[in-house]
């Protein structure tokens, strides 16, 4: 599973998840709900890019 960054710096890691707002360990970024947003920012999926590696 790829890890996904926001512009603000705050990089989605599906290994971790975000526990604080109800996503579990293993959730990949694709499988995130649709009104998921940046627990830094607020910024929306749609701004994040995929890490490589």
């Amino acid at each position: 599973m790829s890890r996904y960054e926001c512009p603000c710096g705050y990089v989605y890691d599906p290994e971790i998840g975000d526990p604080e707002h109800g996503i579990e360990p293993g959730t990949a970024f694709e499988d995130l709900p649709e009104d998921w947003v940046c627990p830094t920012c607020d910024a929306e999926k749609e701004f994040f890019e995929k890490l490589d590696g």
